[in-house]
């Protein structure tokens, strides 16, 4: 459960003796479809016992371990992010965050900053820049970046996360990124470009790191009322690793529940890791800020964009959608353009003929 009025609380640890006693909470606004106009809740040995009206609740009050006055707070079962990149997210709330910049200035004086507050760091990591929110609508050079960092490594994802902009330095890690697609010189990244870099980039995260960051994370879901986060991992994601190691943390530690998904179209690999579906970032084309979502029409807005970019076909979401059925898996993607979501519709519809 969650109160709305008090998002620092964290979700109820299963070994704090808190959870083993029965309280009552009274004098608020209960979320419940059984009774919509329920102000009261008992909740016992952790599992909500009853949700009734306030004048009702005086029943129970003397024979509960404590009452809990909430003052008008709304209370409604825990929230769920069903698209999270956990690692990404943590390393963003402990790391660069440029969500906040109000122009390429500004962006630049944060990458400075945290260069110079982080000398021991392998590849600096960012995230978060917006420039079409920017006046001039431009985002850094790769020549303002190698000042602004002394030369160092730099990733900084979009706040889509679909492109890039990055050092030299981090290109020098990638031999023969520029002949992949999606490099174009002083531009952002995208496509295989892009997954090349970032794959580089996260590869310098320590365990320790990334662990931290992990917890980091989910302890500033639990803060939000959310108890179940959906972890869309995948290899041009994150990697195995990463991945198994947060499906563990969360099994170990208290906090909100993970559900993970790899967005794999090796649908026995995803089951092997543990996977509830091959599904998630299953990418049938990219985003719409990074002109590489699939269009039906060429972007106006992007000279040279075209209709942004298709990875998967109809054929393929079928293909992929059939071996997730039989191998009892969830199958899902990521679509965004109109042109990539008649694949994917296309595709069930078939997949729909072969395994109803």
């Amino acid at each position: 459960m969650s109160q709305s009025t008090a998002p620092g609380n964290d979700l109820p640890d299963p070994q704090h003796p808190s959870h083993h006693r029965t309280v009552l909470l009274r004098g608020g606004d209960v979320h419940s479809p059984a009774d919509p106009f329920a102000t009261a809740m008992v909740v016992e040995r952790g599992h909500v016992a009853w949700v009734g009206s306030e004048g009702a609740a005086d029943a129970f009050a003397d024979g509960v371990d404590e009452v809990v006055d909430l003052a008008g707070a709304l209370v409604t079962p825990a929230f769920t992010d069903a698209h999270v990149h956990t690692t990404a997210t943590g390393l963003a709330l402990t790391g660069l965050d440029l969500t906040g910049a109000r122009s390429l200035a500004d962006a630049l004086v944060l990458v400075r900053e945290h260069a110079a507050a982080h000398p021991q760091d392998t590849v600096l990591l960012g995230h978060g820049w917006d420039a079409a929110r920017w006046p001039g609508g431009r985002p850094p050079t790769r020549a303002e970046l190698d000042e602004a960092t002394g030369g160092r490594p730099l990733y900084l994802s979009r706040i889509d996360v679909h492109s890039a902009v990055v050092t030299t330095a981090l290109l020098d890690l990638v031999p023969g990124v520029t002949d992949r697609t999606g490099y174009r010189p002083d531009a952002p990244l995208t496509g295989d470009a892009h997954h090349g870099v970032r794959a580089a980039a996260l590869a310098a995260v320590t365990p320790r790191q990334r662990t931290q960051a992990q917890r980091a994370a989910l302890a500033h879901a639990a803060s939000l009322g959310i108890g179940s986060v959906h972890e869309c991992a995948g290899p041009e994601i994150s990697d195995e690793d990463d991945f198994t190691g947060l499906l563990r943390l969360a099994a170990e530690e208290p906090g909100p529940r993970v559900v993970g998904y790899w967005a794999d179209q090796d649908v026995r690999r995803a089951r092997e890791l543990g996977a509830a579906g091959a599904a998630g970032d299953l990418f049938v084309d990219g985003a719409l800020g990074s002109h590489t979502a699939c269009l039906h029409e060429p972007y106006a807005d992007a000279h040279g964009a075209g209709t942004g970019t298709a990875y998967l076909d109809a054929a393929a979401v079928a293909a992929h959608v059939v071996a997730c059925t039989e191998m009892g898996l969830q199958a899902g993607f990521h679509a965004i353009g109109d042109a990539a979501v008649a694949s994917v519709v296309d595709g069930i519809r078939a997949a729909a003929e072969k395994v109803g």
